[in-house]
């Protein structure tokens, strides 16, 4: 896939850090496994995960995909025009409705970004089409949709910043092949989360940011951060452990205010702050922070908490209502 440099108009040396860190992760950073993760309790050598295709339900025919290669450079405004094209988008963009300033289809919020701010079509080994936009005008969204076109997966994905008070910015992925309800990124293609990057680098997303998933069911889930962004592949030269240690923090972070956010809002696809509830979140902050107040590692301890109350918050979506208290017969 070419790679487009963003612009450098206004990057600090922060900002070289951290694009430099999220280059570092597409050209090959191997995702840490789920026990490695749990950062201060476990070693941090990752290990390869083995991404399931089985996950992806009704894979669509190669032979109707392999039109892509012709597309190749061209706008993806073309190919959004392409009829045949068009029945892609609606075989594995979820019908769902999606808050994009007002609430619409989640199909119509990705074919305007495709349409009003196109980059070129990206085909990379013969195999990955990337129809992708950049951000639009006056700030707005941007999006893709990436294809494999041998195994017949394909997932989207939109990038734009909330203005109603839920986390900002966000990257939401979605494909109608996923019924999942719990999901981390190293379940998904590693050429997807390949490309991803590229895209993302490319077009100036931050590296760290609140990532949803809507599924086939039109139910939005936290797309965790599994990664590690103090591993570095191939030997090259290690981040620098402040940065690398903060953006680890600010991923766990992250995480958890998503999964309260979804928990609050009833997991709706368009759920905005607006339709959001009061939670325990606030004193389990607290609780939080004075726990790692003291200790040999702080920022651990912080990270290692925070990492299991995204889970606590996850799982307490599938958690059996509490039983009626039971009325004693008069």
């Amino acid at each position: 896939m070419k790679f487009v440099w963003p612009s450098l108009r206004g990057f600090t040396v922060s900002h070289f850090l951290t694009f430099a860190i999220l280059v570092s992760v597409a050209g090959g950073i191997i995702w840490s496994s789920a026990a490695a993760r749990e950062i201060g309790n476990a070693p941090t050598t990752p290990s390869q995960p083995v991404p399931d295709n089985a996950i992806f339900q009704k894979p669509l025919a190669s032979d109707q995909l392999s039109f892509l290669s012709g597309f190749a450079g061209r706008s993806a405004r073309d190919v959004v025009k392409d009829g045949k094209y068009r029945k892609i988008i609606h075989s594995v963009v979820p019908d769902a409705p999606y808050h994009y300033h007002r609430d619409m289809p989640l199909s119509d919020a990705l074919e305007t970004v495709l349409t009003n701010a196109p980059l070129p079509v990206e085909i990379r080994d013969g195999r990955y089409a990337m129809v992708s936009s950049e951000t639009e005008r006056g700030g707005g969204g941007l999006g893709f949709l990436w294809t494999d076109m041998h195994d017949g997966i394909a997932l989207g994905g939109f990038s734009f910043h909330p203005t109603n008070g839920e986390p900002t910015p966000t990257l939401t992925v979605f494909s109608k092949q996923l019924k999942d309800e719990s999901l981390e990124l190293n379940q998904l293609p590693a050429a997807f989360a390949q490309d991803m990057y590229h895209w993302a680098a490319a077009t100036g997303i931050p590296p760290v940011l609140t990532r949803y998933f809507i599924n086939a069911s039109g139910v939005k889930i936290v797309l965790e951060h599994d990664e590690d962004y103090c591993v570095h592949p191939d030997g090259s030269p290690a981040p620098p452990p402040d940065v690398c240690d903060q953006m680890n923090e600010d991923a766990a972070n992250v995480d958890m205010e998503a999964a309260y956010f979804m928990e609050r809002t009833g997991y709706a696809s368009n759920a905005t702050a607006r339709t959001a509830v009061e939670s325990d979140q606030g004193e389990w902050i607290r609780l939080r922070d004075e726990t790692c107040r003291i200790g040999p590692d702080r920022l651990k301890c912080r990270i290692r908490m925070t990492h299991e109350r995204t889970r606590v918050l996850i799982k307490r979506r599938h958690a059996p209502a509490a039983p009626a208290p039971h009325s004693p017969h008069r």
